[in-house]
């Protein structure tokens, strides 16, 4: 019975929530957002693509001086661009329309500056001039060098491949590091987008004066453990909407959107570190919406609820102002603390399980810390919502309400209206 009961919880909450319209068009926001944002970009991109490309070969008449000695004739002519004789008679003749522009190529252009002088036609497509002018030193360089393979290796294109060990075994690198890390980016997603919901599970029943008669044919354990689990069903239906446009952009319009081509193949996945990643992440969710029910069985209103979950969210937050001395000292007095207090130890612990610091009996600790404070949690967030299921009007205190007896519901009396928690 208490399973069917429990299941019975889990379905009308679930559907409660994904039925609404508010949901719907809060969680296709994002992804209809983030699809105008690509948009914009692959727009943008075209644009400025074809804008560089037609700066570059854009046709102009050109004079100029070279003390350098790298342009000659055959690239000049290329260019359409014929010599000065001076450069003060080159920025005269600028000045006088004679010509479009003017470059003064210094004796040394890899540090001293190439002057250029052109005919004012507005701040953008004045850009026109300083492209053509490096394009026409970059051709003058590679006719010098001779050889297009020594003329990319001179403009740095040479590609380097690092491999690092550990001992015997070639460790991941950077590929190592994001397969764990997106257990940190998943547990900020589902908090952030869920921590309103947590907060509003109890109190909605609570603002709309029902939650005698549901206690009358539920257990309170199992209204509050149906209620968790099927916040984290919403979390993982938002989660999927969420990423969606990020991994149609990915396959289908990397280019067009400038995506870096990483190859998934690439991709180390070492099973203790995701193990440990995924346990600290449902450990450290059942923390948080156990920690924000309870706080909403203790809230009349949703309005005074809303400071207590702006603390909330702060604390998974405040690790990231130690996120350098997390990397590079994991065993500083500061990061340690951050590693076993319960509410900044799931963003602490995933980061330094993802750089690959966290040890197995650091993380066995970290995820006992979190499922029994979890554990605490709902059981406190069971009793305070037992306790307080007709405190409409006021805040549940909480010393009594853990004195009270199982079963005992508050009264108007047990909870004046100037009673803090």
């Amino acid at each position: 019975m208490a399973r069917h009961n429990l299941g019975t919880v889990i379905g009308f909450e679930f559907l409660r929530t994904i039925t609404k319209r508010r949901f719907w068009i809060g969680t296709l926001a994002v992804p209809v957002i983030m699809g105008i944002v690509f948009g914009l970009i692959f727009i943008s991109n075209s644009s400025t693509d074809k804008a560089a490309d037609a700066q570059k070969n854009a046709r102009f008449s050109i004079s100029y001086t070279d003390a350098s000695g790298l342009i000659t004739p055959d690239t000049a002519t290329a260019f359409g661009a014929r010599p000065a004789a001076s450069e003060s008679a080159g920025v005269q003749a600028v000045q006088d329309g004679s010509v479009d522009a003017f470059f003064a190529y210094p004796p040394d252009p890899a540090t001293q500056p190439v002057k250029v002088t052109g005919t004012d036609k507005g701040i953008f497509e004045n850009n026109k001039y300083s492209a053509v002018a490096q394009a026409m030193l970059d051709a003058a360089v590679k006719q010098k060098i001779g050889s297009p393979e020594l003329a990319g290796l001179a403009s740095g294109n040479a590609k380097i491949e690092t491999t690092t060990y550990q001992g015997t075994r070639e460790a991941g690198g950077i590929n190592s590091l994001i397969p764990p890390l997106m257990f940190l980016i998943i547990f900020y997603g589902l908090i952030v987008l869920l921590a309103g919901q947590m907060l509003n599970s109890t109190l909605e029943e609570k603002e709309n004066r029902v939650t005698e008669m549901i206690l009358t044919t539920l257990k309170p354990t199992t209204l509050i453990t149906g209620k968790v689990i099927a916040l984290f069903m919403v979390g993982l239906v938002q989660m999927i909407v969420f990423t969606s446009p990020i991994l149609i952009a990915w396959a289908f319009f990397r280019n067009s959107l400038n995506i870096p081509d990483f190859d998934l193949a690439h991709l180390v996945f070492d099973p203790a570190r995701l193990v440990i990643g995924f346990l600290i992440l449902l450990g450290g969710f059942a923390l948080f919406t156990t920690t924000l029910v309870a706080i909403g069985a203790v809230m009349p209103t949703a309005k005074e609820a809303g400071s207590f979950m702006g603390v909330m969210m702060a604390l998974i937050f405040v690790p990231f102002y130690a996120i350098s001395l997390i990397i590079s000292d994991p065993h500083a007095p500061i990061v340690q603390l951050f590693t076993y207090f319960p509410f900044s130890s799931p963003v602490t612990a995933l980061l330094r399980n993802a750089f690959g610091s966290l040890t197995i009996p650091e993380a066995i600790i970290v995820i006992a810390i979190l499922y029994l404070g979890a554990a605490i949690m709902l059981r406190l967030a069971v009793r305070l919502f037992q306790y307080g299921s007709i405190s409409y009007t006021s805040k549940i205190n909480i010393r009594t309400a853990l004195a009270a007896r199982p079963g005992r519901t508050a009264s108007p009396a047990a909870a004046p209206a100037g009673n803090e928690s």
